[in-house]
């Protein structure tokens, strides 16, 4: 049986149960997904943006599929679907690509959708933290939704964190959808910290009014397969988007972040940079796409990529793309694939450090870029213990695992 089989096969099985628990809003699109899945499968390398990913082998493994609605007390401005105002009911599916397959399965299989609601002129003074544990006897499969509405002047954080607290395998299928409207300020964090048997589907899409401006950072410090994506469309005149990653990957790991940043109309901004630290075996892949359209003059946009593989068996594949249809723009792209330096090791160890720290120390400067693009302090702050700890090798070492061992 294909991998997409045993998927449309258990959707028609439960499509009752899954509609009965879950709202009018979801179930009207659910079957337009199912026969846009059914008809698709799940794509190819063959497919240009999926050309670095592994789906039927990461989708293959025969998962239990969690179809338990939102449950417990949600942080400050924090709604289910169901519960929310009617105007973000309607942006449900309409910021996401529909058309592919990763995002119909979503569709079919969500039963709930969380959204992050901020009022006009509303500045949050606290960020919003969204926590994801991973947590069960049996592998699993969870299908997840998030919608974030940022109305007019609107300013929040807001920080989503995937964790296993088990030692089960997980599959994460997750859809995030963003509306930003004129004015309005996001800064928008993924952080992984998973183990070696999670895998990890993470699309966003985001809508960006007149003079808005985002900051997503994604960040993925221990994890098995995982695949981020983010679609970024420019639909306002003077909106910008800084979009940052870092990636720590050893052992057989495996990280592919794909990115599209569509400037439709003039005087936007759009800036990134993903940096990745590889060791052990693990195999990276970047591709990110500026597309500038007809009549979006005055563009600026700089595309950086540079990777550092710390092993000769691991693997990079990177490929900065632009296009352009325009002619008063400013646009820069690039990638870089190296090693380490042993200039610098040399010269670290003549002055008393030792070969190992040494090299986790050039590691951490190399990713420090990344984490001091960050505009919240305090996350800041706690990124870099993170990253310390993570290349010593002691974000693994949970207690009771045996799985890195």
């Amino acid at each position: 049986m294909s991998a997409a089989r045993q998927y449309i096969d258990f959707f028609r099985e439960v499509q009752g149960s899954i509609t009965s628990r879950s709202c009018a809003e979801m179930n009207a699109q659910r079957e337009a997904a199912f026969e846009t899945f059914a008809a698709q499968g799940f794509p190819s390398q063959k497919v240009e943006r999926y050309r670095y990913a592994k789906v039927e082998a990461d989708f293959s493994p025969n998962y239990g599929i969690a179809l338990t609605p939102l449950t417990g007390p949600l942080p400050p401005y924090c709604f289910r679907i169901a519960d929310a105002a009617s105007h973000a009911r309607v942006i449900y599916n309409k910021v996401a690509d529909t058309t592919d397959s990763i995002v119909a399965l979503n569709s079919m299989l969500s039963v709930d959708t969380l959204v992050v609601h901020v009022p006009r002129g509303i500045r949050v003074e606290h960020p919003i933290q969204i926590s994801n544990i991973l947590k069960g006897e049996h592998d699993t499969m969870v299908s997840r939704r998030i919608l974030i509405v940022m109305e007019e002047m609107a300013e929040a954080d807001v920080i989503i964190t995937d964790r296993a607290a088990s030692q089960s395998r997980f599959l994460t299928n997750q859809v995030i959808e963003v509306v930003m409207k004129d004015g309005s300020h996001l800064s928008l964090y993924e952080i992984e910290e998973t183990h070696l048997l999670c895998t990890r589907y993470s699309s966003v899409f985001v809508e960006q009014g007149r003079n808005s401006s985002l900051h997503h950072t994604c960040l993925t410090l221990f994890n098995g397969h995982t695949r981020n994506r983010l679609d970024v469309r420019l639909q306002g005149e003077g909106s910008e988007v800084t979009a940052n990653g870092c990636v720590i990957a050893d052992k057989m790991q495996r990280v592919d972040n794909n990115t599209l940043i569509d400037h439709q109309t003039p005087r936007c901004q759009s800036s990134e940079l993903y940096k990745y630290v590889l060791d052990d075996s693990a195999v990276g892949a970047f591709a990110g796409k500026v597309l500038v359209r007809e009549g979006a003059q005055k563009t600026m946009s700089k595309e950086t990529n540079a990777n550092l593989c710390a092993t000769r068996s691991a693997r990079m594949y990177t490929q900065p793309m632009l296009e352009i249809y325009a002619d008063d723009v400013q646009c820069s792209h690039g990638s870089t694939v190296g090693q380490m330096d042993e200039a610098a090791l040399f010269y670290m160890r003549q002055r008393g450090i030792d070969e190992r720290e040494a090299r986790l120390l050039l590691k951490a400067a190399f990713i420090t870029e990344v984490i001091e693009t960050i505009p919240l302090e305090s996350l800041r702050d706690r990124l870099h213990v993170l990253v310390d700890k993570r290349l010593r090798g002691e974000l693994s070492k949970c207690e009771g695992c045996k799985l890195c061992k």
